[in-house]
């Protein structure tokens, strides 16, 4: 009997850590298992970045050809006639804007606007005031002026928030509506700019009227360039990726012996830059538009920068210390006057070496662009230097 109460207290006794080494292995699995869970439901929540393959479907469309496909050295007057109408189909070679260059530079951007949320993340979460907003202010054009570098520019600015890739929203995505729009953009707080860059705004003739209906408030930047200039690096851009088209030669004349321009062809055609102002100015007074010195930005970019930061009412934030000149390149470099870090300097895609151009060419495109010229430094109060 005594045995048997000592054999029964023995066993009691040994279950003890037995039992409570169960009970603790069975919280510790199930705080595994909770953590699992939670971290799938994570990640599974994380966007992602996602980049088509180059043989996806293009929307290639960027100009409205709608235009007198012959003029020869000569501007319409300003008050001319309703100017004849005509679609370009064949020619028009050099609209490949969201093609692998795109891609690659919007890749870029993306990077950019990861560094700045990045950066502006810990402000927005001790305020709690972050929200997104249509954009106050649109960098419109124009293409191979650089828009890029003007962007990237101006996100140094502590004040200054912008989407990454080009959302081509008043030109191709315009059905999708302005709450599709608004929530491409970042999230700012009180005080900072939300801003978006589209370079084939400038030459769409709908676009105008669209931005004027968002607000007619809009600040518009565009960045301009020697029109000869522009074209070459157009062509250029676009012979990187396809070899065998056409020689620039002979996509700029429509008759060569005769010395006709082709003004249809899309490299020529948004070169024009005076026609293409004018549906800007139906709706939006010369005070609200700001124009860049392509040119300037590269030789002078604290010079330029110092203008759009005065135009967007921001402080002079973006100085010479934030600019290192790449001579490789050929333009200017970001880097962080606080830091010893590597100059920030654009993609490969962007300072292309162009070809040799005949120089009787060079000067037909000269003629032919100096009264477009001149009557655009007349509309924006800015001698420009092409001529």
């Amino acid at each position: 009997m005594e045995y048997s109460l000592i054999c029964q207290n023995f066993y009691a006794i040994s279950f003890i850590p037995v039992r409570n080494k169960l009970f603790v292995f069975c919280i510790m699995l199930s705080l595994w298992v909770y953590m699992l869970y939670y971290c799938v439901g994570y990640c599974s929540s994380v966007p992602s970045f996602i980049i088509d393959s180059p043989g996806g479907k293009i929307d290639n469309a960027e100009v409205d050809h709608r235009i007198q496909p012959r003029i020869q050295n000569g501007v319409q007057s300003d008050s001319g006639g309703p100017e004849p109408l005509m679609k370009t189909f064949s020619r028009d070679l050099l609209n490949n804007e969201n093609e692998i260059d795109s891609r690659a530079d919007d890749w870029d951007e993306m990077k950019g606007e990861q560094r700045s949320l990045e950066e502006s993340a810990m402000s927005g979460y001790l305020n709690g005031s972050e929200t997104k907003k249509l954009p106050q202010a649109i960098i419109i054009g124009v293409k191979k002026g650089g828009t890029r570098a003007l962007l990237e520019f101006l996100r140094v600015h502590p004040d200054i928030r912008a989407v990454g890739a080009e959302p081509h929203f008043f030109d191709r995505n315009y059905d999708k509506g302005l709450e599709w729009y608004r929530d491409l953009m970042p999230k700012t707080v009180e005080g900072q700019i939300t801003m978006e860059k589209t370079p084939s705004y400038f030459v769409t003739r709908e676009v105008p009227a669209r931005i004027h209906a968002m607000s007619s408030d809009t600040k518009l930047i565009v960045v301009v360039r020697d029109p000869v200039t522009r074209a070459i690096s157009d062509y250029t851009q676009t012979r990187s990726k396809k070899p065998d088209i056409p020689s620039f030669e002979s996509l700029t004349f429509r008759n060569r012996s005769a010395g006709l321009i082709d003004a249809s062809w899309s490299a020529v055609q948004i070169g024009m830059y005076a026609r293409h102002l004018e549906r800007w100015l139906a709706f939006f007074p010369t005070a609200q538009l700001l124009f860049v010195s392509g040119e300037r930005l590269i030789s002078d970019p604290a010079g330029e920068m110092a203008r759009v930061q005065d135009f967007l009412g921001l402080r002079r934030v973006v100085t010479d210390e934030h600019f290192h000149f790449n001579p490789a390149k050929g333009f200017p470099c970001l880097k962080r006057p606080e830091s010893n870090s590597k100059p920030h300097c654009l993609g490969k895609t962007k300072g292309r070496t162009h070809p040799n151009i005949d120089p009787r060419v060079v000067q037909s495109l000269r003629d032919f662009y100096r009264p477009f010229n001149k009557k655009f430094y007349r509309m924006t109060g800015h001698d420009f230097g092409w001529d």
